[in-house]
């Protein structure tokens, strides 16, 4: 015996649609032409504080963080390219579909030269929105959206990828003031991913797996 932390799973979990889009994914990349592009899109909401994580110290010595007092946070949609490590981040005061537009016409902006971008999101209710769906109507539009399964964060890489950035920006640092936070989380999400790709890229990799309830003993 010994002590575990037990997984989240949702109990809305299909292996089967997990299973279809993992098929379809690779599918796609195995027939993807030299001006197509793949990228992942999510929202992510870090707020202003210290997340205190386990560290080593003396055993004799208590150890603190120094928390912030505010509740200010970040509403950043952003996306990333795995092959290369770009991203695109925008900083917007709400997550909504008209955010997700700006957005999609920022990525088509970063590619100018490609014929279709792929972007693959989850199913968030602004992400399905009319607004966005007439914007990719329009005539010129060079991306297309693919939904990742509901209950299945495990299937966006971004999701790693918000991780990387907690354990980069706030494990154990404290920030005095709002401000210096946002330049900490933007610069790391902007400019440090891209730069040091090389080191992230297994971390937030598209080594998908299918999760099963049943292989699982679930205690709650």
């Amino acid at each position: 015996m010994e002590h575990r932390k037990p997984q989240s799973i949702s109990r809305k979990l299909s292996p089967a649609k997990q299973a279809a889009f993992i098929a379809a994914y690779e599918a796609l990349l195995n027939s993807l032409d030299a001006d197509e592009a793949v990228l992942f899109v999510d929202a992510v909401h870090p707020t202003h504080g210290v997340r205190p994580v386990g560290c080593w110290a003396p055993k004799e010595v208590k150890i603190a963080v120094e928390q912030a007092s505010g509740r200010d946070r970040l509403n950043i949609h952003g996306a990333i390219d795995l092959e290369t490590g770009r991203t695109r981040m925008i900083d917007v005061l709400t997550v909504d579909a008209i955010s997700t537009i700006a957005l999609l016409a920022s990525i088509e902006g970063m590619y100018p030269s490609m014929r279709r971008i792929h972007v693959f999101l989850d199913n968030a209710r602004y992400h399905h929105a009319k607004m966005v769906r007439e914007w990719l109507e329009q005539p010129g539009r060079r991306i297309v959206l693919h939904f990742i399964p509901a209950y299945c964060p495990h299937l966006n890489p971004i999701e790693r990828l918000w991780g990387a950035m907690h354990k980069a920006i706030t494990h154990n640092q404290s920030y005095e003031t709002y401000a210096a936070y946002c330049q900490a989380v933007i610069g790391f999400l902007r400019d440090a991913v891209p730069a040091e790709w090389h080191t992230l890229r297994d971390t937030v990799s598209d080594n998908f797996r299918v999760i099963n309830s049943d292989d699982f003993r679930v205690i709650a």
